[in-house]
């Protein structure tokens, strides 16, 4: 759900489905908050104990013979035990109780029942220990105390019994009251009800599980509908990748996935093809087959998706340069293991060779063209005639060129180069990219005139029936705080022979397919001689 005026109401079809879709968080939210409850209980709360006795009301002393006189009699018990409840709870009565108890008990006893001031129990302590209530249709007073010693909870109800007839003679002066019986001491507690406790405390915590999860996806305002994204800016798109465990690739040390990789999923394979057919189709219009693929912000996963957009094209049969345009992070040439001592930058400085520049046949019609080393300048050396130039001797030679360029919302450095390109690809996260940050990348979009091609949305994942769910985890790669400007001196030697060892083996390998093509040329000819 987005907070967007068109879509500004309770679906409650698609709340059901976000709660069902986060049934392992409520699930796990009651059984903390049970685990909480029964525990909190079980060591923290007192046990308490009950005992309970029983009085008789009467408005005579005694019955008749005449059954009229005995049910008037009883009538006016039934009215005179509102009455006595009011008494029986009065302080004065409750004073009496409680000095009777301090005579009983010892000051340890009585100090962890009750609250007690210059050697008296006050009676607002005692108070909420005693609950009067009568059964319906009766004359029978039930009395209830709950304490935190059992054998106090029974001298409550008997020192009841024994002051309440002498308190309602005076101060009601009409009846009497009489207890059937004496209480009896209860060695059982009656609080804390444990399982109750942690019933309430798993549905409190479900509960509050539930709200949590409603209000935080009423206020998320991030991607996830590529319907949704065409809608609101009136761009393509491009295409989504869906989500798919790299934790392989993680245990190798390795953030960059290809495309080519042995554990990608059949489905990310469809995806990449689907968006070679639109990329195909969004550059048609154009001579130039030149772009750029950036994205809002930082670990969006645009150079992973600008490697295999590369790929896919190659694999689709056009010639293809991938050139790195990030010249301040730049990460294709760790991608596809090439050299970077020279690049874009060393291009554009003229400091190499254009060639020089450009990793040949890194892949079957895939050129690699890395960042080279880091520039004081990259912003002014996109923008420069030189790149210019550049950029159209590549068009000449390769059916596309893509360019990697950095966040648009962090440097300017993708906008310098709208001039010169066909039009940009953002990138956006599923789960991750926010309205707000898309907004202001195509704000700046549109200042530069560059052309917005569409949207890729990245890592997806999905449901049965292709619900979005989720908030999509793993990151390709990721940048450091902010951009910095300044020399990092040249890569490291280490990186270099990485590069040339797989160059190598990609030239060996040419060179014994080379090898058994002469053989098979020689077998041929052979058996048509």
């Amino acid at each position: 759900m987005h907070k967007d005026e068109m879509d500004n109401y309770i679906d409650l079809k698609s709340l059901i489905s976000l709660i069902l879709s986060k049934w392992w968080l409520i699930l796990l939210a009651a059984l903390i908050g049970g685990g909480a409850a029964f525990g909190y209980s079980k060591l923290f709360m007192p046990l308490k104990y009950r005992s309970e006795l029983a009085m008789y009301v009467q408005s005579y002393t005694s019955f008749n013979e005449n059954p009229d006189h005995n049910y008037n009699n009883i009538n006016n018990s039934k009215q005179l035990i509102n009455t006595y409840k009011k008494v029986l709870k009065d302080k004065a009565v409750l004073n009496d109780i409680g000095d009777h108890l301090i005579e009983s008990f010892s000051p340890e006893v009585i100090s962890k029942c009750f609250t007690v001031s210059n050697g008296k129990i006050s009676p607002d302590s005692i108070d909420p220990c005693i609950s009067l209530d009568s059964p319906p249709d009766t004359s029978v007073l039930s009395m209830t105390t709950i304490t935190k010693d059992p054998e106090v909870s029974a001298a409550i109800c008997n020192y009841m019994a024994l002051v309440a007839p002498d308190y309602i003679e005076r101060a009601v002066g009409v009846g009497e009251i009489n207890a059937i019986d004496t209480a009896r001491v209860s060695y059982n507690p009656v609080s804390p009800n444990v399982k109750k406790n942690a019933a309430l405390g798993a549905f409190a915590a479900a509960f509050l599980a539930v709200v949590l999860i409603i209000l935080v996806d009423f206020f998320d305002n991030t991607v996830k509908e590529t319907e949704w994204l065409n809608e609101k800016y009136k761009k393509a798109i491009i295409g989504e990748i869906q989500q798919f465990d790299l934790e392989k690739k993680r245990a190798k040390n390795d953030k960059h996935v290809k495309l080519t990789d042995k554990d990608v999923p059949f489905s990310v394979v469809e995806s990449y093809k689907s968006i070679r057919t639109n990329v195909n189709f969004a550059l048609s219009p154009f001579e130039k087959k030149v772009f750029t693929i950036s994205s809002t912000s930082p670990a969006e996963g645009k150079s992973t998706t600008s490697a295999n957009i590369a790929i896919a094209l190659a694999q689709g049969g056009s010639k293809v340069l991938l050139i790195d345009g990030d010249l301040r992070k730049s990460v294709q040439h760790k991608i596809f293991g090439v050299r970077n001592r020279k690049g874009l930058s060393t291009a554009i400085g003229k400091m190499a060779d254009l060639d020089e520049c450009i990793a040949k046949d890194v892949m079957e019609n895939l050129d690699i063209m890395p960042a080279g080393p880091i520039p004081p300048n990259p912003s002014e050396l996109l923008a420069s005639d030189n790149m210019t130039s550049i950029l159209e001797k590549l068009s000449e030679r390769y059916s596309v060129v893509i360019i990697d360029t950095p966040p648009v919302n962090v440097v300017t450095d993708s906008m310098e180069l709208a001039k010169n390109v066909s039009g940009t690809i953002m990138v956006v996260r599923y789960g991750d990219t926010t309205t707000d940050d898309i907004d202001e990348a195509m704000k700046k979009i549109e200042f530069s005139n560059m052309n917005m091609l569409g949207f890729i949305l990245n890592g997806v994942k999905v449901k049965h029936k292709g619900k979005y769910y989720s908030k999509y985890k793993y990151k390709y790669y990721k940048y450091d705080k902010g951009y910095g400007y300044g020399y990092e001196g040249q890569p490291d030697d280490d990186d270099d022979e990485e590069g040339d060892s797989q160059v190598n083996k990609g030239s060996r390998k040419k060179n014994t397919n080379k090898g058994k093509n002469k053989k098979n040329k020689s077998k041929k000819k052979k058996g048509g001689k």
